[in-house]
């Protein structure tokens, strides 16, 4: 990993893509939405703080867990801006997605556990299929291979 010496403040979009682990069309995504500023050189260059560097780490660990960019941009308008994000800061953020996590963790869980039943069958009836009708919530009132979104009638209908 290319090593930046520390009296440098700021980096350039392939040091902080070699730093990071991540594509420099990943870090201009990211910029574009908002997930990361830069300022530009003379030169119309981008140029991005250090601090940028662990905003990186936070963004592809949440990716990682399937935490959407739109909550994840959020959690990082609430940081401060040029200054390295504190382990206080992280734990604050991670903490709000807890339950989240947790409940994809459940969901993944029961996949794992009942996806040779899934395979065996084929239907993914709502009246039997735990994966996608756990505990039969809907097969009291409806039946079929996938639960559609009830049609609700237009107000001028």
């Amino acid at each position: 990993m290319p090593q930046i010496p520390e009296k440098i403040h700021e980096l350039t979009v392939g040091q902080l893509a070699a730093r990071s682990g991540a594509a420099v069309s990943a870090l201009h995504f990211y910029e574009s939405k908002g997930l990361i500023t830069s300022r530009r050189t003379s030169g119309n260059q981008r140029r991005y703080g250090r601090d940028t560097l662990r905003r990186v780490a936070f963004i592809r660990a949440a990716q990682r867990v399937g935490i959407p960019l739109a909550t994840v941009r959020t959690a990082l308008a609430a940081l401060p801006e040029e200054r390295t994000p504190t382990h206080e800061d992280w734990a604050r953020l991670s903490a709000a997605w807890r339950t989240e996590l947790d409940e994809r963790i459940t969901q993944l869980g029961r996949l794992r556990d009942h996806l040779s039943d899934c395979i065996g069958c084929g239907c993914l009836s709502l009246e039997t299929c735990v994966l996608s009708n756990p505990d039969d919530v809907f097969g009291r009132r409806m039946t079929g291979s996938r639960l559609m979104a009830e049609r609700r009638p237009a107000a001028d209908e």
